[in-house]
């Protein structure tokens, strides 16, 4: 089988190294444009696919846009019998859907039908899911609605972080995808439709989902600040200026039950301790342990290292990020 690989970002890399390793033919890469970098913008880099393919000797597509004769043309002349597409970064139109004779499978990270759109990954814990995955699906003109066609699923934990999910369901892709193409190359996959009616939407983020006020819950500032953890970091304001949170821990059972007199009695937001073990503040409701922080400006470091250079202390009180 003739395969097509579509894709662009670090999340696209194991499912095309898998392909490569289970002696798939993969006949070539298209991937976004090389992008410019440094302050004269005429360092172009380019995308962790493109650098695989090249590694691999396989030829590379760039368009701007995957449309237009000449690209139809030059895609045409590859002849694959499938597309496989994770995470390319462009809507396909359905000529280029439809153009190899197997048509277009897509690596999507959740169980679809929940979790449509541009984050599902960062969804899937902002929304508290006990587990997630990987769906096969067959592309077609709309947003993720394809009948599936595979699915492996992830279990999570309540102290996963986005940068962690990321990287298992990367490598969960690499297993679904070449699973898929060993059943329909044996003859024994079998399309199941999307409920339309049990789908959900992930939109793609923006800064304000990143915000954290801590008069949520401890449950919900743990999901916040693990949802964005390693990038783009939740973050409230200390002192006026902005604070980014990583590693997050819910106290106990997140309620107020278990919290001794001096936190109960605390505003949320507010500091009471900071030690080895992270700095424990106060939320309407339970209180979170973060691991470490990041001042403006400066890397990411321990909430200790933070409070010994005397830029957080016990009773200081963040406000929400604005």
């Amino acid at each position: 089988m003739r395969i097509l690989f579509w894709g662009t970002p670090d999340f696209a890399v194991p499912p095309l190294r898998a392909l490569l390793g289970e002696g798939h033919d993969v006949v070539g890469v298209v991937t976004q444009p090389d992008k410019p970098r440094g302050r004269s913008r005429t360092q172009l880099d380019p995308s962790p696919v493109k650098v695989v393919a090249l590694e691999e000797g396989l030829p590379v597509l760039q368009p701007l846009k995957p449309r237009g004769d000449e690209f139809l043309a030059e895609m045409r002349a590859l002849e694959a019998d499938i597309s496989v597409v994770v995470a390319y970064g462009h809507i396909l139109p359905k000529i280029v859907i439809d153009e190899p004779r197997l048509g277009t499978l897509n690596i999507h990270a959740s169980l679809l039908p929940a979790l449509r759109g541009a984050a599902p990954i960062q969804a899937s814990l902002l929304e508290g899911h006990a587990e997630t995955g990987v769906t096969i699906m067959q592309m077609v003109p709309a947003l993720d609605a394809g009948d599936m066609l595979h699915v492996v699923r992830v279990p999570l934990s309540p102290e996963t972080t986005y940068g962690e999910l990321h990287d298992q369901l990367a490598e969960a892709g690499a297993l679904a995808i070449v699973q898929a193409l060993t059943l329909i190359e044996a003859g024994a996959s079998h399309a199941v439709p999307q409920d339309d009616a049990l789908s959900t939407y992930a939109p793609k983020i923006d800064r304000t989902m990143s915000q954290l006020d801590f008069s949520w819950t401890a449950e919900q500032v743990s999901r916040v600040i693990r949802a964005f953890d390693p990038r783009p970091g939740a973050y409230a304001l200390h002192r006026g200026l902005p604070l980014k949170f990583f590693g997050a821990r819910v106290v106990g059972t997140g309620t107020d039950e278990e919290l001794d007199e001096p936190l109960l009695a605390s505003p949320p937001g507010t500091v009471r301790t900071i030690d080895e073990n992270g700095m424990l503040v106060r939320c309407r409701v339970g209180a979170v342990r973060i691991l470490d922080v990041q001042p403006s400006g400066k890397p990411r470091m321990t909430a200790e290292a933070l409070a010994r250079g005397r830029g957080v202390q016990i009773g200081d009180q963040f406000e929400r990020g604005n």
